[in-house]
């Protein structure tokens, strides 16, 4: 089962520039449309003065919900050729955002294809790419008593503990590799006296 992807490490930054006009790149990780309205709000916040704020990106690795926008700039030549360069990268949770500064020449068609195609690949290639994994979110319920056991296989299996409370009735949250689920919850229903709830599927 496939569970990986590939998305940004952290945020990163390219720049193209073709006859006074500057295209400048930003790339970051994202999860939810939220975000990237909230990174839409700040570069557009930030740099006010640019033409065109055009971008694409690609969320939800297991059942993909893109968006390319071209921002005024004639339809295809900019949130395509930025969204291709996610795609031929085979990058996911990813948004790229071209901020353009109009030079006074127009560049055509093929110009401005290039141009927002090259901006987004100097960001990508500057960028520091990771791969990631589909995970499941578990929360565990089971008595004080269970601790070291539960412990010791969220240890063999190097998974974290993201909340816990530790009382008689002690609960933890984690999150499994979604290919690895089945396996692991067998582990812990193996223990015994333990309840093992899927609270979110990312």
């Amino acid at each position: 089962m496939e569970d990986s992807y590939r998305t940004f490490e952290k945020p990163a930054e390219g720049f193209y520039r073709d006859r006074n006009s500057r295209f400048l790149a930003f790339a970051y990780a994202v999860e939810s449309v939220e975000q990237v309205n909230e990174i839409l709000a700040l570069l557009r916040k930030k740099y006010h003065d640019a033409r065109h704020h055009c971008y694409a990106y690609r969320i939800n690795p297991e059942k993909e919900q893109y968006r390319m926008n071209d921002d005024g700039e004639p339809s295809g030549t900019a949130g395509r050729p930025i969204y291709n360069q996610l795609v031929s990268n085979n990058l996911i949770n990813a948004l790229i955002v071209v901020v353009r500064y109009f030079g006074g020449t127009l560049l055509g068609t093929r110009g401005l294809i290039n141009a927002y195609k090259s901006a987004a690949g100097d960001a990508i290639n500057k960028g520091s790419v990771v791969t990631r994994y589909v995970e499941n979110h578990y929360r565990l319920k089971f008595p004080y008593q269970n601790l070291n056991a539960v412990m010791k296989i969220l240890k063999d299996e190097n998974l974290n503990v993201t909340n816990a409370r530790y009382e008689i009735e002690c609960t933890l949250d984690t999150r499994i590799r979604k290919s690895a689920s089945r396996l692991i919850t067998e582990k812990l229903f193996a223990i015994g006296d333990i309840q093992v709830d899927l609270i979110q599927t990312d």
